[in-house]
């Protein structure tokens, strides 16, 4: 399944928010320990994404360079 671009910025955005939020030390342990596993779940998300995208950049360029 792919991200699109902004799908992935909005990723980003929820877990530098969620990272205030930890360092705020507003939260209640229970609220913090939420928050850290949807931010777990988030970054896998944006990492599997990721490495997505780099392969595919790599077949890319990997097939470019067979045609030269």
């Amino acid at each position: 399944m792919s991200i699109p671009e902004n799908q992935l910025d909005a990723l980003i955005a929820r877990l530098e928010r969620a990272a205030e939020q930890l360092r705020s030390g507003e939260l209640s342990a229970d609220a913090a320990a939420t928050l850290v596993e949807e931010c777990a779940a988030l970054a896998g998300e944006a990492s599997v994404e990721l490495e997505r995208r780099a392969r595919v950049e790599q077949s890319s360029a990997g097939a470019q360079g067979s045609l030269l």
